[in-house]
């Protein structure tokens, strides 16, 4: 299931990729190596952002602040989930 742009392919689903990185990074979760582990609690996962996400239960991070009323959320879709009571 080769798409235009995407010649990386995955045997495992099919989904494609455009850079092989992505591709090796995605094998990642089928062959369930996670090599990023948090430092504060036991938890280990495939890819790297997903740590850094996880992270934000620890530190309380809010990087993602509302323009109309300045609330904070950990995760960029809890923010645009927040902004429908502003319309």
């Amino acid at each position: 299931l080769h798409r235009e742009g995407r010649p990386f392919a995955c045997a495992e689903c099919g989904r494609g990729f455009s850079d092989k990185r992505h591709l090796m990074a995605h094998l990642r979760g089928h062959m369930g190596l996670k090599p990023y582990a948090c430092p504060h609690c036991e938890k280990t996962f495939s890819h790297k952002p997903n740590l850094t996400t996880h992270q934000r239960t620890h530190t309380g991070e809010r990087p993602f602040a509302c323009p109309h009323c300045a609330r904070g959320f950990a995760h960029k879709e809890h923010l645009l989930r927040h902004l429908r009571v502003h319309t």
